[in-house]
């Protein structure tokens, strides 16, 4: 990677960020670094927190925008896609969180800027589901920073994505303000999860009975009670028919209902809403359709390549509950260090930290956001199981 080039692109920011980029950029030359050596039975012993900041590196210098948002392709197209923006600024809270550094709360300002100008102006949407990314991600920086602006931006949003629910399909919330009859996964089990997580910052009880309302349809409707299976959606076609079709499980679907389950077993200690997330999360571990040989199905270049993130960060918090047993614990981190493993010797094109739709194969030098994001994710999600000692 050209250092000078980078250093001069952003030469507005901080003596912290060139600092940080220096660092980094040490970790780039080697094709199996960053490494801290092998264990005693010969294995690699991966220095997960280094790669993270590679891949966070990567992402800031390859796909920020001069405008203050992330292009959707690098090299830039100067594409400006929507709920992308939500799963960058979530990893940029990532970073902050296992760095401190303040280059991270200044690029989160500045996305704030840039996103809401490219939108018009506004945070609101066409689509539910990609209002709900935004918010929850805006929660989370609030959570970091605590500046009001977040949780006021997020809860102007909450306002406008329950105006979606209605009785249609017994229920839940419509995926977009032009299909009030079709209702899926990533409209309501999100807008659970920021529902549960305002009433945990505001204490106000409407969030609350929002949550479990919304839970309560999304269980009843779209999860299989036999296996956890999370469908995508109901009446897609306006048949009324679910679509359980294998080719339509989806992995950030999986990943949601853990978390909104999650969420409210938290709030309530419901042992119910737990053991409902465990189930979901042994299922898809194991489901030869979204794991097929213990791996993450292939995304692609656009949407699908974000599905693996979300699935991904919604496990890792699974696996930071207190209330899970040892071993499942260990499933579901096994799970996800043979996947980071799998990406990082087999899936990452070094020569820029790029990765691909295919986790097992090295992609070329073109990045696209959506699939950079759910590497990045992964990364970020060692690094922190990590630091808590769950990976050993």
């Amino acid at each position: 990677m050209n250092i000078l080039r980078s250093i001069f692109q952003f030469d507005n920011k901080s003596i912290m960020f060139l600092f940080t980029l220096i660092c980094v950029a040490c970790l780039q030359p080697a094709a199996d670094n960053p490494v801290s050596g092998k264990t005693s039975t010969g294995a690699i012993n991966y220095n997960w927190a280094a790669i993270a900041d590679s891949s966070t590196f990567s992402l800031n210098t390859r796909f920020w925008n001069g405008l203050k948002y992330y292009n959707n392709a690098s090299p830039s197209d100067n594409q400006f896609g929507y709920w992308p923006q939500a799963h960058a600024l979530d990893v940029l809270v990532d970073a902050y969180q296992r760095t401190n550094s303040t280059v991270y709360i200044n690029y989160m300002n500045d996305w704030m800027v840039g996103v809401k100008i490219k939108n018009g102006n506004i945070f609101l949407n066409y689509y539910y589901d990609d209002m709900q990314w935004i918010a929850l991600a805006m929660l989370r920086t609030y959570g970091v920073t605590q500046d009001n602006k977040w949780l006021n931006e997020s809860i102007a949003i909450w306002n406008d994505v329950i105006t979606g629910w209605n009785t249609n399909q017994g229920g839940g919330i419509a995926w977009n303000k032009g299909q009030l009859g079709y209702k899926n996964t990533p409209a309501n089990a999100p807008a659970c999860i920021l529902s549960a997580r305002l009433y945990k910052q505001t204490n106000d009880s409407k969030y609350l009975t929002w949550a479990q309302q919304i839970y309560d349809w999304q269980k009843a409707t779209l999860v299989n009670a036999s296996t956890g299976l999370v469908y995508d959606g109901i009446n897609r076609n306006g048949d009324g028919k679910i679509d359980n079709d294998p080719g339509w499980s989806f992995a950030y679907n999986q990943g949601t209902f853990i978390g909104a389950a999650l969420e409210l077993y938290t709030i309530t200690n419901n042992i119910n809403y737990l053991n409902d997330a465990i189930k979901t999360a042994d299922n898809f571990i194991f489901d030869p359709n979204l794991s097929p040989g213990g791996t993450m199905r292939n995304g692609d270049a656009g949407d699908g390549g974000l599905f693996n993130g979300i699935g991904v960060r919604y496990l890792t918090l699974l696996i930071q509950n207190t209330g899970i047993s040892s071993g499942k614990r260990d499933s579901y981190v096994n799970y996800l260090k043979k996947n980071a493993e799998n990406l990082w010797s087999k899936g990452t094109n070094k020569t820029n930290v790029n990765f691909g739709t295919n986790w097992s194969v090295i992609p070329g030098t073109t990045g696209y956001l959506s699939t950079n994001l759910s590497g990045c994710m992964l990364m970020e999600a060692m690094a922190l199981l990590k630091s808590k000692g769950l990976i050993k």
